[in-house]
């Protein structure tokens, strides 16, 4: 099963990063080949903090993961969790900067470029797999326990074949 995995997800990651879309604005990806959390999150407020300390005007794209609506959408201080998902509302709330979601994260983007067009950077929130944005920058975020047992789902933890090229 992990071997025909691995083999389905490839080949859906090479046709979306044939036809990638680039956002129009630097874009930075944090996302890691592990199935579950590894402080992606917290990582993407660092970049995002460090982006605005270094003079940047940042937004964040998320596909919202988790959450019961599939439109595009702004995520608001009150935007409730289940319209929006929990990463992105806890995001839009600690970093105080723009944060959309949107099953496509190229459209997310768009809507935020149109919505604020005083961002100069985008961050996307677990965008590794989504090959369908084009990036300029990539960052694997691991948890402790690396890449576990080395194989993909659903015999280990990985969502892909690693070591892969990142930054």
């Amino acid at each position: 099963l992990s071997l025909l995995y691995g083999t389905l997800a490839a080949r859906q990651r090479r046709s979306d990063a044939a036809h990638a879309g680039h956002a129009g604005l630097p874009t930075i990806v944090v996302g890691n080949v592990i199935a579950g959390g590894a402080g992606k999150t917290p990582v993407t407020q660092a970049i995002v903090g460090h982006l605005q300390r270094s003079g940047w005007t940042p937004g964040i794209i998320s596909r919202g993961y988790g959450r019961s609506t599939q439109d595009c959408r702004a995520v608001l201080p009150q935007s409730a969790p289940e319209d929006v998902g929990d990463e992105p509302l806890l995001l839009a709330r600690s970093t105080g900067v723009p944060v959309f979601v949107a099953p496509q994260r190229l459209d997310a983007a768009r809507a935020l470029r149109t919505a604020h067009p005083e961002v100069d950077i985008l961050v996307c929130d677990d965008g590794l797999q989504h090959t369908a944005l084009a990036r300029d920058v990539e960052i694997c975020v691991f948890h402790d326990g690396g890449i576990g047992n080395g194989w993909q789902l659903p015999a280990g933890p990985l969502r892909e074949p690693w070591p892969r090229p990142v930054d």
